[in-house]
Order: structure tokens, then C-alpha cells, then sequence
């Protein structure tokens, strides 16, 4: 018989979102026994390698206000974003930063020993509050430790979570495999948070974890529950060759210049006011611009590239604000980047769709809530502003910590009725289809075309035909029988773990094509070749995808909350 454990609150996921909505949920009441499961260990969630910062509005007497970050937020999301959420954010976030800083955060400090902060792309002021280049590590090392203080917070680390337990619209846990000995355990609770992050890993040039695939997307996907504008995909303009890991939009917020094969300073063209400092989908789409005109690098490997010049800051400041980032050159290209420009191309970086859910991170699923880059909440819109995603995991894991205490308490002594057959069902797709499978195509094969695929038909310029194609090869890779574990062992079976990933990253790259094809316009990070202008007209709404009995994704669109800003034409 499948062992099953109850607990009062079940949050899915360890990086900056998971951590937060724990500790938010356990000061809400000690007696609430809080499980955090993680299919890593939990410092090894993805949420460790944000680089730059973390916005928020420090100092209003500096110049900097509160509706200016609100504004630039939504200009950010070329107007697609829900404007109460995006309120919300810019609320909260300062409390957020301050008490990181009372439990320990070692932010970086100006001179009188205030909190710092730098410029960004698409803001109007310095607003990145950072710790040298490493502030993912340090705000998840502060509240990992933060948690170890609350004896009602449990971590199980490596294990993984497939699928979502539910009863007449309401949540009542996941089915979960512990890695080390390969056992299939029920987790039961009445509240859920779903805090697993994005879906990078489904681009072959990225700079994600191989750990970040989008299992949690996956599980509510296929639980009923919508994806929301999964089409909008963010290129980070800066991404080292030939690995995709991310040199932080800091080293430009600190001053480093994009730099052509002439040696121009090429932005000047494209964004005369913001420069390398415009929002992010105008950079990448600059950058491959130049690329097409001639005008870029080839790197080693034959993939065309551009520069990142940053020579003219001196070693010393690089030394003391962009040492991780020196440090990534070195290993990574063979540069220290004191001495020569890095070779450098957009990037896969950041999903902003995710998990449908409403402004206090509620999915449509009762007593389920998700938060950081698994939810869309709507905030990003067409294009995530960077610095604005580590505060979105520090203000909804608050907010969903609290909610899901608050839900949690309300429910504690109801009894949670199992549904067998969603157990059985799940048992068999999981080990008979998957663990037991038999097929002569080789997985991790099927793994590099889908993601290969992703980088050649739904990169930063997107077609119709192009889209079309991938969806096709899509959906091609599903129909073969890839779906077999040649490891047959118990423990730490880490070839079932990643074939199940790949089962995940199949449904959610299909959501993603399909979407980009509906959206028959350029908005933010969606660039369609085609349909070369933002059409308010037709499709000022949200994209929702939802699973069908066929398997494949069924469409609709959903509205786009306006509180004070009407939509203008977007200029840097």
C-alpha cells in the first residue's frame, strides 16, 4: 500500500518564493507543521544564481518614488501586465528588503552605510538593491537560515513531486517519489503552495539549472489548471558562449557598453535615452538585429555573437562589484573581462507565463496558491523589467505563506478524502508508461531536439512558419517511444527523474509554440516577424492554455487588469 504523510501546508519548491512562503506560513502559527519539498537539496534551487538584484524603491528622497517604479513596471510589460499587481509589488517590496536586512542579508552599502543600489534596464532610477553579483545566493543563504529557526518546517530534500491530488475543486496534496530509494508517497495537506520555477531548460541555450524544467507547471497543467501567456519567453541580451550562463544586466547597470565588430557602441542607435539600460526585449532584439545586418562576431564555435565591454571601469571596481561575474569569464571563455571584451548573445532567462493565478497568487484550484516564476500573476506582462523577479518570490511567498496558514488553520480538522483512482491513474502513467516503458528511442536524444528545436523556431524573432514547424517537431517528439528507463535500479534512479522531466518539458514547449502562434502580433518579448506591431486592438489579453482529453492544449484568452495606465507607444 502507498505510505501517505499529512501535513498543514505543503509548498512545492526551495528556491527564494518556497523559502519565503515557509517562513511566512510558520511565524503565522508554530503549531502548523509545514513540509518544503524540493527534487534538489534545498541551496541547489535555481533561485541561487540571480546575479544583479533586487528592486525596490529605498529612497524616495533621493528622487525615486513608489508610482514611478509602478509605471516603469507596466511600460516594461509593453502594457500587458494586471496594474494592481504591479501595485502590490512596488508596496511591499521595501518591507521585503528591510527584513531580509534584519536577518542577516549582507546587502552592499554606500559609504554612509546605507542599503546601495544600481541601475537597471527600463528603470527610471537606481533601484537594484544587490550584494556585489551574487544576491541569489545571499538572500536564499539568509532565509535558508532564517528557516532552520522554525522547528515546524520540514525539508525533503530530493524528492520529486508528480502530480497534484484534488477533490471537488479543492487541493489535497501531491504524489511525490523520494529519490534515494525510489518509493511513490502521498503527501496530503488542505493548503498547497506550488513554488517550483520556470521552464528555461526547455531552450538548449539558457541559463537555467538542468535541475529548472517545468515539472510544476506540468503537474497543474495537466491537473486542470490554465498556463498563462507561456508564448512570452525573456532573451537576456548577455549570455557567455558557448554555455548560456548569465553575465548579470548589472555589469551594464555599473556601466560595461555593447560593442559591434566596428566597435560601436551600436545601442545608441536603437535606444538613444536608455542605451544598454533599455528593457530587456529591446536589447536582445538590437543585438540580433546587428547580428543580421552583418555586424557581429563569430565566436569559435561558429555562432554568431557581439561584446560586452566593460575595460574601461577599472580592475578595482570590478574586483569589488562584479567578481562573479570576472570570475564566470575566466572559467567559462577563457577572459578576464578587466582585460578584454566578452563574447556574449541573447539568452534564454525568464518565463513570465506560468500558473494562472489572481492577484494573491490563488490558483483556480481551492486551497492551492503559487509564487515566484512557476506563477503568473500577470505582473510581467510581455517583458519581465530585471530585478523585479527576486522581488516577486519575496512578496508572494509572503503573501501565499500567509494565505495558505490562514486557509490551512480554517481547514485543519477537515478530513482529506484521497481520490484512489487519481493515485492509480498516476501510479500507472508514472511507472508502467514511464519506469517500465519499452521503446527504442533514446530519451535524452528526444531532450536535445526539443530543446534544439526551441532555440531555432522560438528564439527572439519569431514567424508563422517557423512556429508552425516547431510545433509540429513538438509534437512529432511525443508521438515516438522515447518513454522507457534503461536504469531499472531503486535509488537515486536519476534516469527515471529526468525522463519524467522530459514528459513535462514535451506538454509545456507545445503550450509555448502554440501560444506564440495565436498571438498574432509583437509585444514585448514575443517579436513576430509577420505581425511587426503591437495590436491593442485584438489582443491586449492574457493567452490561457488548458489540457484537453486529447492531450493537447485548448485556447482562450483572459482580460488585463487596467487601474491608471492606458496604453502609449513604448520608447527608450
Amino acid at each position: 500500500m502507498t505510505e501517505t504523510l499529512s501535513y498543514d501546508i505543503i509548498i512545492v519548491g526551495s528556491g527564494l518564493a518556497g523559502l519565503r512562503a515557509a517562513i511566512s506560513a510558520a511565524s503565522k502559527n508554530k503549531d502548523l507543521k509545514i513540509a518544503v519539498i524540493s527534487k534538489v537539496q534545498a541551496m541547489r534551487s535555481h533561485s541561487v544564481s540571480a546575479e544583479g538584484g533586487t528592486a525596490a524603491v529605498l529612497c524616495e528622497n533621493e528622487g525615486d518614488n513608489l508610482e514611478s517604479h509602478v509605471y516603469d513596471t507596466i511600460k516594461g510589460s509593453d502594457f500587458l501586465a494586471d496594474q494592481d499587481v504591479a501595485e502590490m509589488l512596488v508596496k511591499k517590496v521595501p518591507y521585503e528588503i528591510i527584513q531580509l536586512d534584519r536577518w542577516g542579508m549582507p546587502w552592499s552599502r554606500k559609504e554612509n552605510g546605507g542599503i546601495d543600489q544600481r541601475r537597471f534596464g527600463g528603470y527610471s532610477f537606481p533601484r537594484a538593491t544587490y550584494a556585489q553579483d551574487k544576491v541569489g545566493f545571499y538572500e536564499m543563504q539568509t532565509l535558508f537560515d532564517t528557516c532552520l529557526k522554525y522547528e515546524n518546517i520540514i525539508f525533503f530534500n530530493e524528492w520529486f513531486c508528480s502530480s497534484i491530488l484534488h477533490n471537488d475543486g479543492a487541493f489535497q496534496g501531491f504524489t511525490c517519489i523520494e529519490i534515494k530509494n525510489g518509493h511513490f508517497v502521498n503527501v496530503v495537506a488542505p493548503a498547497g503552495i506550488i513554488c517550483t520555477g520556470g521552464a528555461g531548460r526547455i531552450y538548449s541555450f539558457s541559463t537555467y539549472a538542468y535541475s529548472s524544467t517545468p515539472d510544476g507547471l506540468d503537474m497543474a497543467y495537466r491537473a486542470g489548471l490554465a498556463l498563462k501567456d507561456m508564448e512570452f519567453v525573456q532573451f537576456h541580451p548577455t549570455g557567455i558562449l558557448p554555455s548560456g550562463i548569465l553575465i548579470t544586466e548589472g555589469a551594464r547597470g555599473e556601466g560595461g557598453y555593447l560593442i559591434n565588430s566596428t566597435g560601436e557602441r551600436f545601442m545608441k542607435t536603437y535606444a538613444g535615452n536608455k542605451l544598454e539600460l533599455a528593457a530587456r526585449d529591446v536589447v536582445s532584439r538590437s543585438m540580433i538585429t546587428e547580428i543580421q545586418a552583418g555586424r557581429g562576431f563569430k565566436h569559435e564555435t561558429g555562432v554568431d555573437c557581439l561584446k560586452l565591454d566593460l575595460r574601461h571601469l577599472g580592475g578595482e571596481k570590478i574586483k569589488e562589484k562584479l567578481a562573479g561575474i570576472r570570475e564566470i569569464g575566466i572559467k567559462f571563455s577563457g577572459i578576464d573581462i578587466i582585460d578584454e571584451p566578452i563574447e556574449v548573445r541573447p539568452v534564454c532567462h525568464y518565463m513570465m507565463g506560468g500558473i494562472h493565478s489572481n492577484l494573491d497568487g490563488a490558483t483556480e484550484l481551492n486551497g492551492l496558491w503559487v509564487a515566484g516564476e512557476a506563477s503568473c500573476n500577470s505582473l510581467h506582462g510581455a517583458n519581465r523589467l530585471g530585478a523585479n523577479s527576486t522581488s516577486e518570490c519575496l512578496v508572494w511567498g509572503t503573501i501565499t505563506g500567509e494565505l495558505a496558514a490562514n486557509y490551512s488553520i480554517k481547514h485543519k480538522h477537515n478530513s482529506i478524502n484521497i481520490d484512489n483512482q487519481q493515485i492509480s491513474q498516476e501510479e500507472r502513467r508514472i511507472f508502467d508508461g514511464i519506469f517500465r516503458g519499452r521503446g527504442g528511442v533514446n530519451p535524452y536524444e528526444v531532450r536535445k531536439e526539443l530543446t534544439d528545436t526551441m532555440d531555432e523556431k522560438a528564439y527572439v524573432y519569431r514567424t508563422e512558419s517557423a512556429l508552425t514547424e516547431g510545433l509540429k517537431k513538438i509534437r512529432h517528439l511525443k508521438s515516438l517511444s522515447w518513454k522507457h528507463v534503461d536504469d531499472q535500479a531503486k535509488e537515486y534512479n536519476t534516469n527515471f527523474i529526468n525522463v519524467m522531466e522530459i514528459d513535462s518539458m514535451l506538454r509545456v514547449a507545445e503550450v509555448v509554440l502554440l501560444g506564440a502562434l495565436y498571438r498574432r502580433e509583437s509585444r514585448g518579448a514575443h517579436a513576430r516577424i509577420d505581425y511587426d506591431t503591437r495590436d491593442d486592438n485584438n489582443y491586449l489579453k492574457h493567452t490561457l492554455a488548458y489540457y484537453n482529453d486529447e492531450g493537447e492544449p485548448k485556447m482562450s484568452w483572459h482580460p488585463v487588469t487596467f487601474t491608471r495606465y492606458a496604453p502609449v507607444e513604448r520608447r527608450y
